[in-house]
């Protein structure tokens, strides 16, 4: 089934002030994935208040002030990928 597929791998941002008024079907699809429990989703939501349609999440206190969003989203990327890999994968190589 697609569940354990996707279990995971599910991350959204979304401004609250988008005027597409697309942070309402978020804000369901949010509500119905923490009713999942077989497999519970284990994915991530991030409502940006007073935030427009192109909102990609808060920079983090961790990173330069006006970090890019490759900036800010390639190390989560990264982790991912490591703790996600393959058993054997290189998870070396393309680190320089």
């Amino acid at each position: 089934t697609l569940g354990p597929k996707l279990a995971g791998k599910l991350h959204f941002f979304v401004g609250e002030s988008d005027t597409w008024y697309l942070d309402r079907a978020v804000h369901l699809l949010h509500d119905y994935l923490e009713t999942t429990t077989d497999p519970y989703y284990q994915g991530t939501f991030d409502f940006g208040v007073r935030q427009p349609h192109c909102y990609s999440g808060a920079a983090d206190s961790s990173g330069p002030a006006g970090s890019t969003v490759l900036q800010r989203f390639l190390p989560a990327m990264v982790k991912h990928m490591e703790q996600t890999a393959p058993k054997g994968a290189d998870l070396t190589s393309w680190k320089y």
